[in-house]
């Protein structure tokens, strides 16, 4: 146990032990197309209940769905938490971690946030992209360049012609590219300034090209868990931003997001998906993060309502939408999974059956549940060419765990934390593992 820990045991745990929820529903019943959503059970106290990042011991490995086997693509990385693919193959990892000033003010903010950071790696902040070069297509990278530094807590990434973007904490920038190029040494040219209130709580900035190119989507998170530090502070945030690539204007896309972080393409209805971290202080069974469709001008209710109509009574504003404007979630991924990364998966990728025509979700990992949830990466099959043209393109099914073994058999040490996932040109899956510092991939046997 790391030393603040240990001084926050002898002032605080058994007040927090005291007031933290166990759930009452498996975890499966906060997951799926009709989710089970009882009532709130908040506390004085939020449960605060860790697994303690170690990183992997030697010879272990996460565990990988029948059918599929995981091998190690890069290791000695420093916080790896996104993903992207360059047309030549090469693959590009966004190293970071949440930059000063992320934390909101408060007793229970401070307590939380001294535990929780016992879930987290020790290593600084990389603030780079570094390049992953697999030369010899053995499924692991044996070169490997610094292709961006001195960045702001990167994360999101797109290459839009000419150009490489980068969503970093605080703006969007882009960086003149050649094809091939292992470095990038040019100075940064602003695109967007980020910089959204004053603490950048959600700090991590989520980024998509639209197919023709034309557009970039931004998933910018709340800045507090329901508002309580002032809806000021949430202008322009709780949202997706959609830019423009030829005149740099932007607009809000999507509202009422708390936290929307991967976002992804459905290949044969051309919609755009998010997966949406939830709010916390409800209960281990509240409220369920997810996935949905974005509908343009859409409002997905935050911080006033969640999943649908249900009110939370601690937004102390009145909503400015009608409650026939909030629109309900596609498919929920759990109570307080930390859903991250979201991927599509075709029928043509290197993995067996059931392992196609639907979305890869990357679930980082409860702190505010009890037990643990998440910490793996599932599999959600999609209906298609359904005889019913609504549920043709839609969630169908319960999710299938593709990767798995994260935690100790006893939950109380993480040895890595699933992020990004990104489905490979050679149909194989990569994740980003940031306690564990690798990158892993998976493939048919």
């Amino acid at each position: 146990m790391k030393m603040h820990a240990r001084i926050v045991a002898l002032t605080g745990t058994v007040l927090l032990t005291a007031c933290g929820h166990e759930a009452q529903l498996p975890i499966e019943a906060t997951m799926g197309e009709d989710p089970q959503l009882p009532e709130p059970a908040g506390t004085l106290i939020p449960t605060v209940n860790i697994a303690e990042a170690r990183g992997w011991p030697e010879g272990r490995m996460p565990v990988a769905a029948a059918g599929t086997q995981v091998s190690l693509f890069a290791d000695d990385l420093q916080n790896p938490r996104w993903l992207y693919e360059l047309p030549n193959g090469d693959i590009l990892v966004a190293e970071s971690k949440a930059p000063a000033g992320s934390s909101p003010g408060g007793f229970k903010s401070w307590v939380a946030g001294m535990l929780q950071s016992d879930a987290t790696s020790d290593v600084p902040n990389a603030n780079r992209i570094t390049l992953l070069r697999d030369r010899d297509s053995d499924g692991r990278a044996d070169e490997r360049h610094s292709f961006l530094t001195d960045l702001n807590s990167p994360f999101g990434m797109a290459l839009v012609g000419d150009y490489f973007y980068v969503a970093n904490a605080d703006a969007l920038v882009r960086f003149p590219y050649q094809a091939g190029q292992d470095t990038i040494t040019e100075p940064a040219e602003q695109v967007r300034d980020l910089t959204l209130g004053t603490i950048n709580h959600h700090w991590t900035k989520s980024l998509l090209a639209s197919p023709d190119g034309e557009h970039l989507y931004i998933g910018i998170g709340s800045n507090s868990n329901v508002g309580e530090n002032g809806m000021d502070e949430e202008n322009g945030r709780a949202a997706i931003w959609e830019v423009d690539v030829a005149t740099g204007d932007a607009r809000v896309y999507a509202r009422g997001l708390r936290n929307p972080v991967g976002m992804a393409w459905h290949p044969q209805t051309g919609e755009l998906w998010v997966a949406v971290n939830e709010r916390d202080e409800l209960g281990s069974d509240l409220v369920p993060d997810y996935m949905t469709r974005v509908v343009e001008g859409g409002f997905y209710g935050w911080p006033w309502r969640y999943y649908g109509s249900h009110v939370d009574e601690r937004a102390d504003t009145p909503m400015p939408y009608a409650e026939e404007e909030v629109l309900t979630p596609d498919y929920a991924l759990g109570a307080h999974t930390a859903s991250l990364g979201l991927a599509w998966i075709g029928q043509a990728a290197d993995l067996p059956a059931p392992f196609g025509g639907g979305m890869l979700v990357g679930q980082h990992g409860s702190w505010n549940r009890d037990p643990l949830s998440g910490y793996r990466v599932i599999f959600v099959p999609f209906a298609e060419d359904a005889a019913n043209a609504a549920e043709s393109g839609s969630p169908a099914g319960a999710p299938v765990d593709l990767l798995t073994g994260f935690v100790s058999d006893d939950e109380t040490v993480a040895y890595g934390r699933p992020v990004g996932v990104l489905v490979d040109d050679s149909g194989g899956v990569l994740v980003a593992d940031d306690v564990g510092g690798r990158v892993w991939r998976v493939a048919g046997n």
